[in-house]
This record gives structure tokens, C-alpha cells and sequence, in this order.
């Protein structure tokens, strides 16, 4: 006997034998003589795998008996073959809009009826091993997906490490600036002016992109970088270099991939330009107003705020309260102003985001 199931479903005995007796050589058979029966038998194991409706019984019809087997999550899936004594084409066209896969007439001719129902069991059988195969293969994909996602950010940090050990003041800058831009994009999602720029895409991929702002550090000299004091006029000049360095090392990058990933563009806008000013005094092209990209404003804020609050040779840190103030003093000159009033509006989560991520050269405030 064949390891497949076929419940008969009819309030005729003596069609439930005839069909029995023609099915029971091949497969196993199950028998419900009411549409109540036939649901219950449905959602029980073993599980058919083909039904043979009658649609005329008492009580509940073969139309009713469907609709709620497809109403049921555990067996909308089971394929369905109307036998009924009714001929009429709207009958058999309200079945198969129901979901019936077939439909059968009484009289009953068992080769007729043997040949559907291997067809269609073949049918359930082969949809059912797609869907497997497609299970597997989403897993798959999502595997993988998550194996290069970490390889990325596993890359990503490499890299911006390069310029922590560079330069041993960054500390855990990296961290910080991240997840303000972070906490600040995600201020602005809803903002009119970017709310079509910032999207959910957006902020992951601004987000990735963080840490890669001072990667240019790596090429300026020791003694400019690790100079222990202010720099002058010339060293000044070389340390501003340090952005168009890093831009230039995140577009070759993208040439050797080839390909047009997100978060490298975004990279490559705040290297080169998150020391811009709102009022086209920054560097190293004096853009102003919105033509500096808006990951570069983002990073713009992040890296002064954390500039602020850290110590360093040449001064000690503010405090919270103080790189406030600082940020907000440069609204509408050094910093977009709608992005000010976001800092401002988040301003409690960057003290919690720089306490979370402190440093020897972080203030610990109470």
C-alpha cells in the first residue's frame, strides 16, 4: 500500500465503499460521512494528502467543508477534488474559485478516478519538495548573507583601526561617533528635508560608514599626527589632507570592487568632506549649505561633539553641558541648523552613548 492518504468525504455509504474500495489497493484511506467529520479527520495525523469532496450532503456542504479547510493554515495545502452527482458548469466553476484542484462526476469510472488522484498527488508532491528546496535555499541565502555582512564589518573596523592605532588619542571615538550618527540620522528619518534621503537603507548604511572618517590619518606623517601640542600654520596644512587621502583610498577601493556599493559612497562623502562648515569655511572645498552630502553634516557633529568632550595634549575636555553649548553656537555657521535642533532634541542619548562608550580622555559626568 502506498504511504499516501486520501480522505473520501460523502454521506452516501454506498459511495464511500465504492470509492474505498477502488482507492484502498493503492493508498491508505481515510472515511468521513459528514463535512464536520471531514474537517476533524483533516487536522488530524496522518495528515491527508488528497480529499475527495461530495458537494451535496446534509449539513454542511462540500463548498463549506473548503472553504474552511482553507481557512486553516495546517490544511489549506491539501489539494481538493470535488465528486459530485451535479453537472452544471457553475458548480464545478464555484468549486475551482473555492480552490478545488479538480473536479469529479458520479457515475464513478475508477480509472478516471485513479489517474486524478496520482496526478495530483504527484502535483502536491513535487510543490511540496519546491517549497523545501525553497525553505533551504532562503536559509541559505540568509547565511551567507549574514557570513559577508560580517566579513564587511569585520573589514570596515580593520580599517578604521589602521587610523586608531595611528593616532592612540581616537580611543573608543570610533564607537562613539558611530552611534551618534547613528542615533542622529535616525532623529532626522522623519524630518521634511530628508525624510527621502534617510531612509531605514539610509541609516545602516551611514552608520557602516562611520568609521571609516579618519581613515586618511594613515597617511600624514608622525610628526604632524603624534605631535605632542598644537600644530603650526604648515602642519596644519598637512593634517587637512588627511580628508582628500581618505576619500581617495575608499574611491579606489570602490573601482577595484566595481560595483556600486552603498555604504563605500557614503564612506568616501564623509572622509572627504565632514570638515565642511555650513557656511563654506570648512575644508578641503569649502561646500556649504546643502551641497555637503548629509552623512558628511551627520559625521560633522559626531566628530566635534567627541572632539569636545576628549582630552587632549593641547587642552582638557569640556563638559557635556559645555559641547552643547559649543554645537549650538555654531548653528546655522559651522553646523546645518535642522540638524542642531535634532542634537539638541537627542542630546540626552549622545551623554549616554559617550558614558557607554568612555574612554581615559571622556569626562565622566554624573
Amino acid at each position: 500500500m502506498s504511504q499516501f492518504t486520501i480522505l473520501i468525504v460523502d454521506d452516501d455509504p454506498i459511495m464511500l465503499s465504492l470509492i474505498s474500495e477502488i482507492l484502498s489497493p493503492t493508498y491508505k484511506v481515510r472515511i468521513a460521512n459528514s463535512g464536520q467529520r471531514a474537517i476533524e479527520i483533516a487536522t488530524s495525523d496522518p495528515r491527508p494528502n488528497l480529499i475527495l469532496l461530495d458537494v451535496m450532503m446534509a449539513g454542511i456542504s462540500g463548498h463549506t467543508v473548503l472553504a474552511k479547510l482553507q481557512q486553516d493554515k495546517a490544511t489549506s495545502g491539501i489539494p481538493v477534488i470535488f465528486v459530485t452527482s451535479k453537472e452544471a458548469m457553475a458548480d464545478e466553476e464555484k468549486g475551482l474559485a473555492l480552490g478545488a484542484v479538480d473536479y469529479i462526476t458520479k457515475p464513478i469510472r475508477p480509472a478516471i478516478l485513479l489517474a486524478r488522484a496520482k496526478t495530483h498527488i504527484l502535483l502536491q508532491q513535487a510543490y511540496a519538495f519546491l517549497q523545501d528546496k525553497n525553505i533551504y535555499l532562503e536559509q541559505e541565502i540568509s547565511r551567507r548573507m549574514a557570513e559577508n555582512q560580517t566579513i564587511q564589518d569585520i573589514s570596515i573596523r580593520a580599517l578604521a583601526h589602521l587610523a586608531e592605532v595611528r593616532d592612540p588619542e581616537t580611543g573608543a571615538h570610533i564607537l562613539r561617533t558611530q552611534s551618534y550618527v547613528n542615533r542622529l540620522a535616525k532623529q532626522l528619518k522623519n524630518h521634511p528635508r530628508f525624510s527621502t534621503t534617510i531612509t531605514d537603507n539610509y541609516i545602516d548604511s551611514v552608520t557602516k560608514s562611520a568609521p571609516l572618517h579618519d581613515i586618511g590619518k594613515v597617511g600624514i606623517p608622525d610628526n604632524v599626527l603624534l605631535k605632542p601640542g598644537k600644530l603650526d600654520a604648515d602642519e596644519w596644512v598637512i593634517m587637512k589632507t588627511h580628508a582628500a587621502i581618505g576619500a581617495l583610498a575608499i574611491e579606489r577601493a570602490e573601482d577595484d570592487v566595481e560595483l556600486d556599493v552603498k555604504f563605500l559612497t557614503l564612506a568616501k562623502e564623509i572622509a572627504h568632506w565632514h570638515h565642511e562648515r555650513w557656511d563654506g569655511s570648512g575644508y578641503p572645498d569649502n561646500l556649504a549649505g546643502d551641497d555637503i552630502p548629509i552623512s558628511a553634516r551627520l559625521m560633522a557633529i559626531a566628530d566635534v561633539f567627541d572632539a569636545l568632550i576628549s582630552k587632549r595634549v593641547y587642552k582638557d575636555a569640556f563638559s557635556f553641558e559645555q559641547a552643547k553649548d559649543i554645537i549650538l553656537e555654531g548653528k546655522g555657521n559651522h553646523f546645518d541648523p535642522d540638524l542642531v535642533d535634532a542634537f539638541i532634541d537627542c542630546f540626552d542619548d549622545f551623554v549616554k552613548i559617550a558614558l557607554k562608550y568612555q574612554s581615559s580622555a571622556t569626562p565622566v559626568e554624573p
